[in-house]
């Protein structure tokens, strides 16, 4: 069984483990702050931005990795320390090893255009903020390695309900009904080790949106939770649809994913299942 490495272990990064452990495959997993316990899983205290404690990474000899990690904030500084720094600290610290795969986290929003006609895996990817023009310097470290660049959506699911709280003050929506594209953080793993377990027969495609079914107007996300949350919005009016982009998920569906949660209404009608 192959061995999995994967360099930060959040809320995705957990998930993901979870998964891989119980598809039977040998996992170590990398986080910068106390190590939470996780049986039949390796987890060591390491930093990515610190190259002096990655020593042990290409002691396990992984034939895989996940890069996943987080920012610690939303600036310039930490993106680039996070996922450009980090990822070429990581790929030094296996320079000894036959990494066969490497699956990196990037996002959409290195897709700054706004239109209102369909995004793919084919069309290029303009950033007009740092925080897209750091992703794409990252995913560029990887051109010369065997790697899958997986663009994540808005990611939500336990422990990520800002919307949900949001949508209970209509006051503080947006202004601009822009476009949205999500990604339940299930769905998000899982799909991460359907093209894990896919190696065995077929190299995962380079590139690929990683988003659910259903692009929606931002107000219609809104007014749903609201709904479902009995808020009263009889006297909010949903300016029109404008801004943003909408993302296809097709790769995604003709590699054969079935998704847990094929869009908003499935995801989130869960996730408030499962808020007391």
């Amino acid at each position: 069984m192959k061995r999995v490495l994967i360099a930060g272990c959040g809320d995705l990064g957990l998930e993901l483990m979870r998964r891989l452990v119980q598809a039977e495959y040998e996992v170590m997993g990398v986080r910068r702050s106390s190590p939470t316990t996780s049986a039949d899983a390796e987890m060591i205290l390491a930093d990515v931005t610190r190259p002096e404690t990655l020593g042990e990474l290409a002691i396990f000899q992984p034939d895989i990795l996940v890069y996943c990690v987080a920012a610690s904030e939303h600036s310039d500084e930490s993106y680039r320390s996070s996922y450009v720094d980090g990822l070429r600290n990581v790929l030094h610290a296996l320079a000894t090893v036959s990494v066969q795969h490497i699956f990196f986290v990037s996002s959409t929003g290195v897709y700054g255009q706004e239109t209102d006609a369909w995004l793919n895996e084919d069309d290029p990817a303009v950033a007009t903020h740092f925080s897209g023009q750091r992703m794409l310097e990252a995913e560029a470290l990887l051109s010369e390695y065997p790697a899958s660049i997986l663009r994540f959506s808005g990611i939500y699911g336990p422990g990520r309900t800002r919307m949900i709280t949001l949508a209970r003050n209509p006051a503080q929506w947006p202004v601009r009904n822009g476009w949205t594209n999500r990604i339940h953080r299930d769905d998000g793993a899982a799909f991460i080790v359907h093209l894990i377990r896919q190696m065995s027969w077929r190299r995962p495609e380079p590139l690929y949106v990683v988003t659910d079914n259903q692009p929606l107007a931002m107000y219609e996300l809104l007014q749903w939770l609201a709904r479902e949350q009995k808020i009263d919005i009889t006297s909010v009016a949903a300016p029109h649809a404008s801004g943003n982009k909408r993302l296809s998920n097709q790769r995604m569906l003709d590699s054969g994913y079935q998704f847990i949660y094929p869009d908003f209404k499935s995801g989130y009608s869960a996730l408030l299942a499962s808020i007391p």
